[in-house]
């Protein structure tokens, strides 16, 4: 039966990596917690619940995931951020898979929360993610501020029934603030992929994002957080894409005269 590792990525989440850390009680062979340096409490926290705490200066989301699986002691490895947490039900799926594994890497569906709702449809369910695998049989990369786990062409993949629950966000405003942010990184990662905007893109491309996840995706069924995160989802493609225009701009001679 192949031990596992839990690989968690934190900064400044004293007031969630308990619950997280409490998730895999009994599920884990050992805990690796990588740090950046954290000014609340989620190191003690986190070694007081029996975890391994490394500290490392972020050098974003794919290559702190990365090297945190680096150093687990196992080869099957669970890489959670400290604000998700296991469902009973993915518990025991993982369970199942320690004592007969039937693929190199595997899938589940996270169930996001924002306040105190849990979002089943439009664009935030079911947000898959792999987040369970053989770390020889995956690489790591970025994703425009996030960072996506993707088997190799040799490897196998199966899904897993069971949520990953994710407090996204607090509140709108905080989601706001969170496409602020995102819709910057992704212009950047854009921009340096070799990629452009145009009038058109800025134009369509959020009215489409919009009708794909309010009506296409159902997310009106989710009431009005439904229609908040659809528009939010619209206008995290609005800036990014406006954001890489103005990225592409002050790159020609004519713009920084």
């Amino acid at each position: 039966m192949p031990s596992l590792s839990v690989a968690v990525i934190t900064f400044n989440e004293a007031a969630n990596i308990a619950r997280c850390l409490h998730s895999v009680a009994g599920l884990a062979d050992e805990v690796v917690v990588v740090d950046s340096f954290s000014t609340d409490d989620t190191p003690a926290i986190a070694a007081e619940l029996g975890a391994r705490v490394l500290q490392r200066a972020w050098p974003g989301y794919a290559a702190q995931r990365e090297w945190a699986c680096t150093q687990a002691q196992h080869n099957l490895v669970l890489a959670l951020d400290a604000d998700e947490y296991l469902s009973p039900e993915l518990f025991q799926s993982i369970a199942k898979v320690k004592i007969q594994p039937i693929a190199d890497a595997y899938t589940f569906n996270r169930l996001n929360r924002i306040g105190d709702y849990w979002v089943r449809h439009g664009g935030w369910y079911p947000d898959r993610k792999m987040r369970l695998f053989d770390r020889r049989k995956v690489r790591f990369q970025d994703a425009g501020g996030h960072d996506s786990i993707v088997p190799l062409p040799s490897a196998t993949t199966a899904h897993l029934e069971g949520h990953l629950l994710h407090y996204a966000n607090a509140n709108l405003h905080e989601r706001v603030a969170q496409v602020n942010k995102l819709s910057l990184d992704s212009a950047r990662y854009l921009y340096a992929q070799g990629k452009r905007s145009a009038w058109y893109r800025i134009l369509l491309k959020p009215l489409w994002r919009f009708v794909a996840e309010y009506l296409l995706r159902r997310g009106f069924l989710d009431g009005a957080y439904g229609l908040a995160l659809a528009s939010s989802s619209a206008q995290y493609v609005f800036w990014r894409e406006f954001k890489l225009w103005e990225l592409t701009r002050r790159q020609k001679p004519s713009a920084r005269k």
